[in-house]
């Protein structure tokens, strides 16, 4: 990398871990409190409307935001359609969702779930109007206004939540969090960016990046669609709280795994956007952060899965053991999370978002095999299914990335194979010391840190470089 490329990168990284990490730790910490205040059932409510949400996220970006930062030169007037058409779509869906919620509350047999959905899905409108000052942030590797909205959304919506639980509000408590959160970061981002629409929509905007555009809408529309499959099932064969111990074991594993693919994918896309017609370098580049990701989430994924029953009881008590089951296997499925997204961003980078609808339509049917063949013997089944479902799905994301760049699964497992076998043996000492210490708390302690002790030991001594690439990073920054 040249060192304008390297500054930018690391400064981007840095400001983005800095945003996710400081936002989601306040989020955690708000969620810990207000999960011993509710109930498993309170949070599968939640989590049945969320579908909607997600769904309606993807279908009200419409893969726009990732156009316009992969246009090299992008216009006020490619902004000013991509706002407007963002808005309209948003307020067409909330209509839909406003009809069809009395019937989802019919099908869960929850007749408070229509003002549940109704209300939370004001999300939806609400974010539209930060699409694009988002995509603005993010193409300039500007993570510190990022930071700002999404630091004081969520300090103060927590304030309100924790107030709303104390005072016996139950899952209105969870609603009122998200839009309160969701209305400060829009109108933080649009006092911190100097853009603002134009009185214009452009038919010609529209199709230039609708054509780039529509696919990765497809992409995560079926992604998402497919991500809740899961709560819709739980949510119908089992209960709300199942549905609600699910979500909680969900949530902890990806705080280590989404949190910090989001922050490598949010970098590394604008910065192999910069570089995408030079194969060399690209490929260069992109090994690296494939080997960086993995040699920081493998462990952290790994150690949670082995600490889980001590944590879970330490921090949000007995009544969510089914949780500490859930997320044991849970995190085996997750790790793999970075790995999925950089080979799919790489798609992207290349233009071929024809490519990344396909491989999503191959890897969705295999999913939801998987899923029909799992349902049947519970919930921890189902669980254990979806880590073989997203190891076969590795594979299939890694074929187009070894034809474009000569980068298939086999090369990618030789670099991170050193990476999961360290992250294995810190695993199984770990899991022996939670059975060797009887206090839950002393446990999360001593297996915290002999976990973290084994595996930079063993990073030190067989000379990783990707140990040596994160402590250039610090000590630079």
């Amino acid at each position: 990398m040249s060192e304008s490329l390297k500054d930018k990168t690391s400064k981007g990284l840095l400001w983005s871990a800095l945003e996710r990490f400081s936002v989601q730790g306040i989020q955690f910490l708000v969620m810990l409190v207000m999960a011993r205040l509710l109930t498993p059932d309170d949070y599968g409510l939640v989590g049945m409307a969320a579908i909607f949400i997600a769904i309606t996220g993807s279908l009200v970006d419409s893969g726009f935001s990732q156009a316009l930062i992969r246009k090299q030169n992008r216009t006020d007037v490619d902004k000013s359609t991509v706002f407007y058409f963002n808005i309209i779509v948003s307020i067409v869906l909330y209509g839909v969702i406003f009809v069809m919620a009395p019937y989802v509350s019919d099908f869960y047999e929850m007749p408070i779930l229509t003002w549940v959905i109704r209300m939370i899905c004001l999300v939806c409108i609400v974010n539209s109007f930060g699409v694009v000052q988002r995509a603005e942030f993010i193409t300039k590797l500007d993570f510190k206004s990022l930071t700002v909205s999404t630091l004081l959304a969520s300090a103060v919506s927590g304030c309100i939540g924790i107030y709303m639980a104390l005072s016996g509000y139950g899952v209105w408590a969870l609603v009122v969090q998200q839009v309160v959160s969701a209305v400060i970061t829009n109108l933080v981002l649009w006092i911190l960016s100097k853009w603002r629409p134009l009185v214009v929509f452009s038919w010609e905007s529209f199709h230039e990046l609708f054509s780039f555009g529509s696919k990765l809408m497809l992409s995560g529309l079926l992604n998402t669609t497919y991500g809740q499959i899961y709560p819709i099932v739980i949510g119908k064969l089992f209960s709300a709280d199942s549905l609600g111990n699910y979500n909680r074991a969900s949530h902890f594993a990806q705080f280590p795994s989404s949190n910090l693919t989001t922050i490598m994918q949010r970098v590394t896309y604008p910065v192999l956007c910069g570089i995408q017609s030079e194969d060399d370098r690209l490929r260069e580049i992109y090994r690296k952060f494939l080997k960086m990701s993995a040699f920081v989430v493998f462990p952290l994924m790994m150690l949670l899965s082995a600490l889980s029953f001590p944590m879970i009881d330490v921090l949000i008590g007995e009544k969510w053991r089914f949780c500490s089951e859930l997320l044991q296997i849970i995190c085996f499925s997750l790790m793999w999370y970075p790995i999925h997204a950089i080979n799919l961003n790489l798609l992207q980078v290349k233009g071929r978002s024809d490519l990344f609808l396909k491989l999503e339509i191959i890897k969705k049917i295999l999913g939801i095999s998987v899923l029909v063949a799992s349902a049947p013997f519970g919930l921890v089944a189902m669980c254990y299914a979806k880590i073989g479902s997203s190891i076969i799905c590795l594979v299939i994301n890694t074929y187009y990335t070894g034809k474009l760049i000569n980068v298939g699964f086999v090369k990618q497992m030789s670099d991170l194979f050193p990476t999961l076998l360290l992250s294995g043996v810190m695993f199984i000492a770990v899991l022996l010391l939670t059975y060797l210490i009887e206090n839950q708390f002393l446990t999360l302690i001593v297996g915290g840190g002999a976990g973290l002790l084994i595996y930079l030991a063993g990073s030190t001594i067989f000379k990783f470089q990707e140990l040596q690439d994160v402590k250039a990073l610090i000590r630079k920054k």
